[in-house]
């Protein structure tokens, strides 16, 4: 999905700071060996596929989230939260305070008024 986007958006000639800045970062080594660790129990994402991800453009905790659904399961972002804005961080080589948090969403069906007014 993200390389349609890409390939949508032209050759990547006109790129961003930002992105450039991920591309000089990026780890050049072999050492995988922490990439099967699982870092969403709900959903079963691994550090690896998050990795992926940021490495195919995707540079905030919600488009993290929207491609991977890390933070979706039953916890709904609970346990691993954290964790994914760690390695988006680390990937991205800016400190945890410069991720901005995911945003919050209403009710997923429509409630009555009165569910909310004290009684």
């Amino acid at each position: 999905m993200v390389e349609r986007f890409k390939q949508l958006k032209g050759n990547g000639a006109g790129k961003t700071a930002l992105e450039k800045t991920v591309q000089a970062t990026k780890k050049t080594d072999a050492s995988t060996d922490d990439d099967d660790l699982v870092i969403c129990r709900c959903e079963e994402i691994t550090r690896g596929e998050i990795k992926a991800a940021i490495r195919n453009g995707i540079y905030t905790l919600n488009g993290v989230k929207r491609i991977t659904r890390a933070g979706m399961g039953l916890c709904q972002g609970q346990t691993c939260q954290q964790l994914v804005a760690r390695i988006l961080a680390e990937e991205l080589g800016l400190s945890a305070a410069d991720i901005d948090p995911t945003t919050a969403r209403g009710p997923v069906r429509p409630l009555r008024l009165e569910v909310f007014a004290n009684r």
